[in-house]
């Protein structure tokens, strides 16, 4: 393994040019731009919205990003999330209080990851078609828990903190949770011998395994992480809308594989940034939200989505090859005589 692999493209912050920089640059870009163009869209309260639009991503998206720097995927994540709204709907229904419902469904999320993580780490299987038929298993069992039911009678002091502000501001308090997931998934992958370690397995897992890491069990417990934290989005997502339903988060799978891609993660593993990762999550969420604002249709709105997830496919890899080119084409300096 070069040190080209395991730094550069891996376990450090990207250099000034890199990816996931021109995905910060296209961010500011679009922020200014639809600050001039849309109406309202520089308005505080708007922002706050955003923001609540932007945490199911981002929570997601944290794990994500280790399973796919692993060469795995989770495609099942927001069957989990409606799977866990559904289980605490019932649970609320059938007289539970919310302190204890709350733990139960993280750990049924948990459940959930294990699932995935036991035939793919455990037998072997690949995790694209795993993870494909759980995310149906897994919203089905919503329909079977919940059915076409809304569960929407959760007491207000729940519902109103889960979207409340910072006093004296429009930034949701649940910032202060995110940033610090964020904060912390960001130092266990770009400072710690365990990111080290993903980083290598993303590589080659052959060649990790060799290298003494336990692969089988690191990528089984990123599956239950995955799993933990996306009943945990599934948490915030029914009481921020105050209603559990078996369809919540439908399609948001999508949206939080476009975010890690663009934000430079490698979908074959072993590259990628957590810092472009969330650069990655709130270009996805401010373009797609400032184009609802301008009222743009929804099918527009999945058009958008689709691209640029082609884009965070393409993007880098055409990136990669164009700084090779110029790299072969750099003259080189000629020996000093001794």
């Amino acid at each position: 393994m070069t040190p080209d692999q395991t730094g550069r493209s891996g376990g450090r912050l990207s250099a000034l040019g890199s990816w996931d920089v021109v995905v910060i640059v296209v961010l500011i870009a679009v922020i200014i731009g639809s600050s001039v163009l849309v109406e309202g869209f520089a308005s505080p309260r708007f922002w706050g919205f955003l923001l609540l639009d932007v945490f199911p991503i981002a929570l997601i998206a944290l794990p994500m990003t280790l399973v796919v720097i692993t060469g795995e995927i989770d495609l099942s994540v927001a069957s989990v999330l409606g799977l866990s709204s559904a289980v605490m709907g019932q649970l609320w229904f059938l007289g539970l209080p919310l302190p204890l419902i709350l733990p139960l469904v993280v750990l049924l999320g948990a459940l959930l990851g294990a699932v995935n993580g036991l035939f793919v780490a455990g037998f072997g299987l690949p995790s694209l078609a795993v993870t494909i038929g759980t995310l149906a298993l897994y919203r089905g069992l919503a329909y079977v828990v919940l059915g076409d039911r809304a569960v929407a009678d959760f007491p207000f002091d729940w519902t109103g903190n889960a979207i409340a502000a910072l006093p004296g501001t429009t930034v949701p308090w649940v910032s202060l949770v995110v940033g610090g997931l964020a904060l912390a998934f960001g130092l266990v992958l770009h400072a710690t011998p365990v990111g080290r370690s993903l980083y290598a397995m993303g590589n080659s897992d052959q060649a990790a395994v060799f290298a003494g890491i336990s692969v089988a069990r690191t990528k089984f417990w990123l599956f239950v992480l995955t799993g933990a934290v996306s009943a945990l989005a599934g948490l915030f997502w029914t009481l921020r809308y105050a209603s559990a339903r078996a369809d919540n988060g439908s399609g948001l799978e999508l949206s939080v594989v476009a975010a890690v891609l663009l934000g430079g993660v490698s979908i074959f593993g072993g590259r990628g940034t957590l810092v472009g990762v969330v650069a990655g999550v709130l270009l996805l969420t401010t373009l797609r939200n400032a184009l609802q604002l301008a009222d743009v249709p929804a099918d527009t709105l999945t058009v958008v989505t689709g691209t640029l997830l082609i884009i965070s496919v393409v993007g880098p890899n055409l990136a990669g090859m164009l700084r090779a080119r110029l790299r072969r084409r750099r003259p080189r300096a000629s020996p000093v005589a001794g």
